[in-house]
């Protein structure tokens, strides 16, 4: 490995490191935003409602395994299915 890809390795995983933490805190917030506006009632379908649940279920999962960046992308659907960002 030369000098310059050691740096950049490096480099990289600072900033994978330093990403997680931002990515964790993310969704609190996005299930949040998620659960307020199923409490203040949506016009969707129950089938939409159904699934928006689901992903939201998902995204708790996979926050609370550690995958925030799939959590993250998770509850983005929900959210879009909501009309919320």
């Amino acid at each position: 490995m030369t000098p310059k890809t050691a740096k950049l390795s490096t480099l990289a995983a600072v900033l994978c490191l330093l990403a997680s933490p931002a990515l964790a805190g993310q969704c609190p917030a996005d299930m949040a935003k998620i659960d307020a506006a199923i409490v203040a009632g949506t016009s969707l379908s129950d089938a939409d409602l159904a699934t928006v649940q689901e992903l939201r279920a998902e995204g708790q999962s996979l926050h609370d395994g550690g995958d925030h960046a799939s959590s993250v992308a998770i509850l983005a659907e929900a959210k879009r299915l909501l009309g919320i960002e």
